[in-house]
């Protein structure tokens, strides 16, 4: 069994049941309290090891990997871009990070920005939220009824299935927090004044929905998780344990790939620099 089939999202998943990682990973996949100098070690090194992996894929210019963030305020999703990508040469590699859509992007379908920044040959992209929240945020508020929101599963199934068959390799990651958990993180940023920069007000708005975030989340992921485009459920309140899980699973998906440095050209050994 490799690391990615622990954390696959399995059929009978609940993500609004609060001990659901636990259930399905068991207590060592989830414990908060571990070696935690051992996990940022292996980390480390397991992020050292994508750096020159995507050497290779950039080099290849044959594969093309998305990774997708998604999770609730506070879960970690800007220290994992950190912690695992952190060692990757910028040359080959984008973060994005998507807001509410301005004014131009809500004149077109919501997929419309989304497509613009997928990944292009030999390139690691990471969406530090998704195209996902057009069927979160949108269905907790309301702003589109379940008919509209089962369309766009639909029609998210049918765009990463594209992107996949015309080469770009999807990683899926939900980091699964606690609503305890979220509350110790938000108090920390409110009495460090040098974490205030994080703080944003309208956590405490949307913390008002926990639950029906998680019946979204939770329909979501169901929907939408294929082969093509797995999903992942990370154990997020241990940040160390979230980090070495994604980075032990983007590891193994670049090194099935087999990646190559592209053949010699021969016409270069008839070269000489004068």
């Amino acid at each position: 069994m490799t690391v990615a089939d622990l954390f696959r999202v399995g059929k009978g998943f609940q993500v609004r049941d609060a001990d659901a990682s636990k259930k399905l990973l068991g207590t060592a996949a989830t414990e908060k309290n571990g070696d935690k100098a051992a996990d940022k070690l292996t980390t480390l090194k397991l992020a050292e090891e994508i750096s020159d992996l995507q050497n290779l894929l950039y080099a290849g210019r044959q594969y093309k990997l998305l990774v997708i963030l998604q999770g609730m305020d506070t879960s970690g999703k800007d220290g994992t871009v950190k912690g695992v990508f952190g060692q990757i040469n910028p040359l080959g590699a984008r973060t994005v990070a998507f807001k509410a859509p301005s004014t131009e992007e809500k004149n077109h379908d919501y997929l419309w920005r989304v497509h613009k920044e997928v990944p292009g040959n030999g390139e690691v992209v990471i969406f530090n939220r998704s195209h996902y929240e057009d069927v979160l945020i949108t269905r907790v508020h309301n702003w589109i009824d379940q008919a509209e929101c089962e369309r766009r599963y639909a029609q998210i199934n049918d765009f990463e299935r594209m992107l996949s068959q015309t080469g770009t390799v999807i990683l899926k990651f939900f980091l699964h927090i606690s609503r305890d958990e979220q509350k110790a993180r938000l108090e920390e940023r409110l009495a460090d004044p040098d974490k205030h920069w994080k703080f944003d007000p309208q956590d405490l708005a949307e913390r008002k929905y926990w639950a029906d975030y998680q019946k979204a989340y939770e329909r979501a992921i169901l929907a939408t998780d294929c082969d093509h485009a797995p999903w992942y459920i990370i154990p997020a309140d241990s940040k160390t344990h979230r980090n070495l899980a994604i980075a032990s699973i983007v590891q193994e998906k670049l090194v099935s790939m087999k990646l190559n440095y592209p053949p010699g050209n021969p016409e270069y050994s008839k070269i000489k620099v004068e």
